[in-house]
């Protein structure tokens, strides 16, 4: 695994990839704030060394270098996701590949399901915690101790001094910011009115089919991280309406302009 990152970095900064102090992960229907940054360098998925390549059309699939909100960043333009056929290790290779580029802060967004029937499609929520139901973690292999602790802390997994930056950041903008818990699943199907319940019962405010590997990953290289998930959609099990696909990635491109607010923002700060 060090051998791959090494190859992966060193082929990166021999195509124009400075070192970054931030790293963005950005999520489904979420790339429009590549229009903010002033672009340096820029990689497909599939040109980069070890790299996996995303197959989910609504996913660009470009590693992005340049600068926002007076610090130098590096972009994912869409992630990777257990339900392509991937590892837990595929989907976090890319965080375990910009931290040795040098970012020292990392911020996450995703697209997911309000389980809170408080929140509206459309909206965000800032994440203070969250659960992991995807059956597995990025640190159970064979030789992880080689790349940090094994057994990594998880009683507070988002930074508190940056989550605090974000509450602010959206009172003084007019942003309704929500804050709950994200619990994540493999997917790719949607839940049933059933799930929807047991979800509710556990304690999610929101659900969705990502994020968490590349938060534990990011706790085990003591990488402080916050995360913001764009609500796209309502999932009242005592209402429930089929999925559609083109309304959520339409409800993501609505909530996308206080998304980039919110970072830029707390970019500046940083």
């Amino acid at each position: 695994m060090i051998k791959y990152i090494t190859e992966a970095v060193e082929f990166l900064q021999s195509r124009g990839f400075g070192k970054p102090e931030v790293g963005i992960i950005l999520g489904t229907g979420l790339g429009k704030i590549i229009d903010a940054v002033q672009v340096e360098a820029e990689m497909s998925y599939n040109h980069i060394p070890n790299f996996p390549t995303a197959t989910v059309e609504f996913h660009k699939g470009k590693l992005i270098y340049g600068e926002l909100g007076g610090k130098k960043v590096v972009l994912m333009q869409g992630r990777f996701h257990i339900y392509e056929g991937y590892s837990l290790l595929d989907v976090t290779f890319p965080v375990r590949v910009m931290k040795e580029l040098g970012i020292e802060k990392l911020l996450v967004s995703n697209a997911s399901g309000a389980i809170n029937t408080s929140f509206k499609k459309g909206e965000i929520m800032l994440i203070d915690d969250h659960i992991n139901l995807q059956g597995g973690s990025p640190l159970a292999f064979k030789g992880i101790e080689n790349l940090g602790e094994r057994f990594v802390d998880m009683s507070a997994p988002y930074d508190v001094d940056m989550n605090a930056k974000l509450e602010t950041i959206a009172k003084e903008n007019g942003i309704n910011l929500h804050k709950g818990v994200y619990t994540s699943v493999v997917g790719p199907q949607l839940e049933t009115r059933a799930e929807y319940r047991y979800l509710k019962i556990i304690g999610t405010d929101a659900v969705g089919m990502s994020t968490v590997p590349e938060i534990i990953v990011a706790n085990q290289l003591n990488l402080p991280v916050a995360a913001l998930s764009v609500l796209t959609d309502e999932c009242d099990p005592e209402n429930l309406k089929p999925v559609d696909i083109p309304d959520i990635i339409a409800q993501a491109g609505k909530a996308e302009p206080m998304m980039i607010t919110l970072f830029t923002e707390l970019i500046k700060q940083l």
